[in-house]
């Protein structure tokens, strides 16, 4: 049975020119865009875009049904208005994507006061910056800058410090008396001898912190690799063992004494955070509202003056 949404779809592909920016046009998934158009073309039994890595264009019969039918349908969509009863006014959705633990730390606990609605997606920056190239997100929080994508424009807008802590219950006398007299050499080889967490994603920060701190690679391997910071957070709480983690994702544990500050290592390691965005950027009200949010959390979340 022939669906009218599918003529709706036809002819905001045609007008937008990508399945991307119809899908935005009508407030609904790419995917959905191209599950209406493979089922018009079914069902006509024509092929009505050419489609290419940049935009769909259209074939002669496209060209063809469009003109048949945009009268029509925009007569139809002004009598639904007039008809309507009541309305609402469209609520946009903003699509965002980071690691879980910023979205947990900063955001999370404020998207219930949010105006508008949210997708949140998580996973690696890499990823999550080629989604934003291809127009699936509206915002990025990323640690670096990623050059080869052209159309997009980065802020900066905080730093995270790297930082080295341990569970509560650990016995850091030792380690802090080396750190005070600087004798590094033992300093070293005694925190090999440690329980230390990592995270799958996130050895980085650990190579890091360890090569500034002692000039050499890291050779000796975590006991336990964990799938995020979060889960060593909580598994270090009132426990032994340490480990290398952002400042801002710690502080709370370490205002709430679950988690010790052993360490800022003997040459600061930091990162840049950056708000990442599309230069042909929609919803800049909304997304405006989403990087307050983070200016202002991020103010008072290092842990450097703990």
């Amino acid at each position: 049975m022939m669906n009218l949404e599918w003529y709706r779809t036809f002819i905001a592909i045609y007008e937008k020119h990508t399945l991307t920016k119809a899908a935005e046009y009508l407030y609904t998934s790419q995917p959905g865009v191209s599950v209406h158009l493979n089922a018009l073309e079914s069902y006509i039994g024509k092929k009505l875009f050419e489609r290419t890595s940049r935009k769909m264009i259209p074939t002669e019969d496209g060209k063809l049904l469009y003109s048949n039918i945009i009268e029509p349908i925009k007569k139809l969509e002004r009598a639904e208005q007039h008809f309507k009863r009541t309305s609402k006014d469209v609520i946009p959705s903003i699509n965002i994507g980071m690691c879980t633990e910023t979205f947990q730390t900063i955001l999370e606990n404020e998207v219930p006061t949010l105006p508008f609605n949210l997708v949140a997606k998580f996973g690696e920056h890499q990823d999550l910056m080629k989604d934003l190239n291809k127009g699936l997100l509206d915002l990025v929080i990323t640690p670096r800058k990623h050059d080869k994508y052209t159309l997009t424009q980065y802020e900066a807008f905080a730093q995270e410090h790297i930082v080295m802590v341990a569970g509560s219950d650990t016995d850091v006398k030792q380690i802090t008396a080396l750190i005070e007299v600087q004798n590094f050499d033992l300093l070293e080889s005694e925190l090999k001898t440690r329980v230390w967490y990592s995270a799958s994603n996130e050895m980085e920060h650990f190579r890091r912190f360890w090569y500034e701190s002692f000039k050499k690679r890291v050779d000796f391997k975590p006991n336990y690799i964990l799938p995020n910071i979060g889960s060593i957070i909580r598994c270090i709480e009132n426990n032994n063992g340490f480990a290398i983690v952002p400042d801002f994702l710690v502080k709370s544990s370490i205002e709430g004494n679950k988690v010790k500050l052993v360490w800022r290592g003997k040459k600061a390691v930091s990162n840049t955070l950056y708000f990442a965005t599309r230069e042909d950027l929609k919803f800049k009200k909304e997304i405006n509202c989403i990087k307050d949010i983070f200016i202002r959390k991020m103010k008072n979340t290092s842990v450097l003056g703990v």
